[in-house]
């Protein structure tokens, strides 16, 4: 398949900018110096680790446009590479009420571990040096670039090829345009319907990190859950088609944990309001109701621009 020009499927995000109404000093953008250690196996709490370990910031990831500080997590003979997001280093956005992406962050983990899908590393709410914040889980990349699946690229052919799912034309410069494309990939599939449930706003390809074994894990997911259509992806190649029967039966399962008597639904009280929790309530509805995947509505971006 041609491809003059291809969308890494690492780690890439948007040129830093500082973050705006920080209220505390945070360290300065320097990169990590130490290797992150293993993540601790998962037991029964695979989020005790994240949540009440020692946390020590190491250095600042200088690329982010909010705050987001590479950290180490320590108790018990334990230790994890993690990020740490504070309130305090969000920048206000124009339609989301201010420091609330943390929250948003830790509810769409809830989400994905609700679905059973492993999509979202470990998210957690707590406090830190720098005052209450967002801290997940480090993905490690791989060791050699041939465990890196190839999730997003720029072709130059009219049509996808075999394996490959069409979003739509690109310009890429000098009055050039390209196909902007995803893989076929049953983990990405599942993402697609994902971000539908929580309505995110920005899946870019920089937020699709590879783990091992040609696994990858999907990070960013603070302009979520709004209680209007913001749903703005890279993964549109399965719009208007019938959803999996999986989908459908974890859609199901998602469904009847979210009623009011539930643990999840309480928990989700304590991350965003009662109005985006109707609405997550209503989007799972609807598709459970046309079961297929979503289509762009037109009264908002489709596609994040820079992709990455």
């Amino acid at each position: 398949m041609p491809a003059p020009e291809r969308i890494p499927a690492g780690r890439l995000s948007a040129v830093p900018v500082e973050p705006a109404g920080q209220t505390v000093p945070l360290p300065g953008p320097v990169a990590p110096q130490d290797p992150p250690p293993a993540a601790p196996d998962a037991g029964d709490r695979p989020d005790a680790l994240f949540t009440d370990g020692e946390l020590t910031v190491r250095g600042r990831i200088q690329e982010a446009s909010n705050a987001v500080l590479y950290c180490t997590v320590a108790q018990d003979g334990q230790s994890a590479a993690c990020v740490y997001k504070p309130v305090a280093g969000e920048r206000p956005l124009w339609d989301f009420p201010d420091g609330t992406l943390a929250q948003r962050e830790v509810a769409a983990y809830e989400i994905s571990r609700a679905c059973g899908w492993d999509l979202i590393p470990v998210t957690v709410l707590r406090d830190g040096p720098y005052g209450t914040g967002m801290v997940q889980q480090w993905i490690d990349p791989p060791e050699s670039s041939d465990e890196v699946p190839e999730l997003l690229a720029l072709v130059e052919d009219e049509e996808p090829g075999p394996g490959w799912k069409a979003v739509g034309l690109a310009q890429v410069g000098e009055g050039r345009t390209a196909l902007l494309v995803h893989a076929d990939h049953p983990r990405l599939r599942r993402l697609a319907v994902l971000d539908a449930v929580i309505n995110n706003g920005d899946r870019k390809g920089g937020h699709l990190l590879p783990g091992d074994g040609g696994e990858f894990f999907a990070i960013d997911h603070g302009v979520t859950f709004h209680a209007e259509d913001k749903l703005r992806t890279l993964l549109w190649g399965w719009a208007g088609e019938p959803l999996t029967d999986e989908a459908l039966e974890v859609l199901r399962g998602l469904q009847e944990a979210l009623e009011d008597a539930g643990p999840l639904a309480a928990r989700l009280a304590e991350l965003i309001t009662d109005d985006e929790i109707a609405a997550l309530r209503a989007r799972v509805a609807g598709l459970l109701r046309s079961g297929r995947h979503p289509e762009p509505s037109g009264e908002w971006p489709a596609i994040p621009w820079p992709p990455v």
